[in-house]
């Protein structure tokens, strides 16, 4: 995370530092750097996706959370001045993004999904699931849902690859009466979702355990697995983009066909669910592979704003019906 004592240091081993310090006398609203931001972004040119679409929503995000202001709407501080301690920062993270693709949420330490906010570092992959947003759908759970009407009901719950811990911790805010156990096999990653799940506020209901998927929770069973794991394939870790390649390989590579995890989630998942439980699994551009790996396995596939069937609803009846598992 970038902090007032190494805006210095960062501007003078990724730029040239007299043209920062010239750009911090000439840029002095939040307006002028986002325009600055979004200008150096667009002509890098530097990919999106962790957390954020475009240059612009990228250049806002990253200055509204280094100022640790709102980051829902950049508008009412566009004509606030910035002192220049807070000029040479932004400016130092600007550059930082650009020189060197990394992530704008590893450079602020933070990110958010359905405005919860996660720490963040190198670590642990930037939590983006669109897990996250199906769980907030209304018309999925809650009284009118079509996947689980009762969250009340809802008593266990299982996050596989938990990361940061952000599905268990979203899963804590949905189901109000759940104990939710939370698995990682990275022990650095581990560090970092028990530093979310202190702060969360629901650390009374929610277990870390360390370890390879399911074997940490012995023969417990749970109304709901929930899981994103590493679901790139070969072909799509030989092209990732840079920025990607700040985040730990382990939560990425799904081996040749994507499928190396999710296959053992699926195959052992009846084994761990109640009778009338489900796996919601994230599976990336792999639908595909998926209903080719399991011709015979009912699955609802789940769209979001921004993806068409990379999400999987998988009922605890189809998922036994398959038969022995390996």
């Amino acid at each position: 995370m970038v902090t007032d004592r190494t805006a210095a240091k960062i501007v003078s081993e990724h730029s040239d530092a007299d043209q920062i310090a010239a750009a911090a006398d000439d840029l002095l609203t939040v307006r002028d750097l986002l325009r600055y931001a979004v200008s150096r972004f667009n002509a890098a040119p530097l990919v999106f996706g962790h957390g954020t679409g475009t240059a612009l929503d990228e250049a806002a995000f990253l200055i509204l959370e280094s100022l640790r202001l709102p980051i829902d709407d950049i508008s009412p501080w566009l004509d606030a001045r910035l002192t220049r301690s807070e000029r040479a920062r932004l400016l130092g993270l600007i550059e930082t993004r650009v020189s060197t693709r990394t992530p704008a949420p590893y450079l602020v330490g933070r990110t958010y999904i359905q405005g919860v906010p996660f720490a963040v570092d190198p670590r642990v992959i930037i939590p983006r699931s669109f897990i996250g947003e199906l769980l907030f759908r209304q018309d999925l759970f809650g009284p009118d849902g079509a996947l689980i009407a009762d969250v009340d009901a809802v008593e266990r719950v299982l996050d596989l690859c938990t990361g940061s811990g952000c599905l268990a911790i979203l899963a804590a805010h949905l189901f109000p009466n759940a104990i939710i156990d939370a698995v990682e096999l990275s022990p650095e990653a581990a560090e970092v979702a028990a530093q979310n799940i202190e702060g969360s506020g629901f650390a009374d209901r929610i277990a870390l355990h360390r370890g390879d998927l399911f074997a940490p929770v012995n023969s417990q069973s749970y109304d709901l697995i929930l899981t994103n794991p590493p679901y790139v394939d070969a072909e799509g870790m030989a092209s990732l983009p840079l920025e990607a390649l700040h985040e730990p390989r382990l939560a990425l590579d799904g081996g040749s066909d994507g499928l190396d995890v999710v296959r053992r989630i699926i195959d052992q998942a009846a084994d761990f669910l109640t009778a009338s439980g489900a796996l919601m699994c994230e599976v990336g551009r792999g639908r595909t592979a998926v209903e080719a790996a399991y011709p015979d396995l009912a699955l609802l596939w789940l769209d979001t704003e921004t993806s068409e069937g990379e999400v999987f609803w998988a009922r605890a009846e189809d998922l036994a019906a398959r038969g022995p598992r390996s």
